[in-house]
């Protein structure tokens, strides 16, 4: 499977102001989100309005390191984790990063990804 996704009591707010001190706590920030159905309705589209919200998130030193490693790895970069309700379930999901760096043919940046992704796991259980 492409991609690692937890369910959560909490609502989406609640889970994110977890994700953001669980990030925190493995060196990890959040760069950036995305309130996608906000940016739809700034758009015009009314039709999508579940909480749905897309966090960039980096750990500097992992991300120079794997950058450094091979530049193609800045296509995936920075990760992202999604948190959003379906069927009244709040959801914490992201890309697994090995099935990222799997397209490109490099064992060392193989074992990176994996740790990277064990670490960014272990958040989304804590965050749940």
């Amino acid at each position: 499977m492409f991609h690692y996704t937890v369910e959560s009591r909490n609502s989406v707010e609640e889970a994110i102001s977890s994700l953001e001190q669980n990030l925190k706590e493995e060196n990890f920030g959040v760069l950036w989100q995305l309130d996608l159905p906000a940016k739809l309705q700034e758009k015009g589209v009314e039709s999508y309005k579940n909480p749905y919200r897309i966090l960039e998130v980096c750990n500097p030193v992992e991300a120079a390191k794997v950058i450094e490693t091979n530049e193609l790895v800045g296509y995936f970069l920075p990760c992202k984790i999604t948190v959003y309700q379906s069927n009244g379930i709040t959801k914490i999901g992201l890309p697994k990063p090995t099935m990222m760096v799997g397209m490109i043919d490099d064992p060392k940046l193989k074992e990176m990804a994996e740790n990277i992704e064990n670490t960014l796991k272990n958040v989304l259980d804590k965050s749940k």
